[in-house]
């Protein structure tokens, strides 16, 4: 069994084909991935069949999604597994310039404290500025 489909096992899931397929683009991508980015680079699987793995990897909490600055929803891999929520709180940056976004998985979400009763699930933290390549050719 593959690493994939360990984590996959590891969480319930069966591991079919095209879960296998998304789960291992979003594995070996070096940044996160939107539904266009990875329907470009799965040519064999429709928008709509990606979606759906994507919908299931997200409820079964194997990736989690963030909003990358310009209203794109992006996907990518939990590093750390709960079974109902997101572990991997971490923090992304965009690019203004390129409109890249970049995981720093070394820099925890701060703590947010919020009112009795309330209970974070995910956190979408998202620094905006500009990249040191871009700030090289500016």
């Amino acid at each position: 069994m593959n690493d994939v489909e360990l984590m996959m096992d590891n969480c319930g899931l069966k591991p079919t084909s095209n879960r296998i397929l998304v789960l291992r683009t979003l594995l070996n991508s070096p940044c996160p991935q939107s539904l266009g980015d990875l329907e470009k680079s799965l040519g064999t699987l429709d928008k709509s069949s990606i979606l759906r793995v994507l919908t299931i990897l997200l409820e079964h909490h194997l990736i989690h999604s963030l909003e990358d600055g310009r209203g794109v929803i992006k996907y990518e891999i939990c590093h750390a597994h709960h079974e109902d929520r997101d572990m991997d709180m971490h923090v992304h940056f965009y690019c203004e310039q390129c409109r890249s976004v970049k995981c720093f998985e070394d820099i925890p979400v701060p703590p947010i404290t919020l009112p009795d009763n309330y209970a974070v699930q995910s956190v979408n933290y998202m620094v905006k500025g500009i990249c040191p390549d871009c700030a090289k050719k500016a």
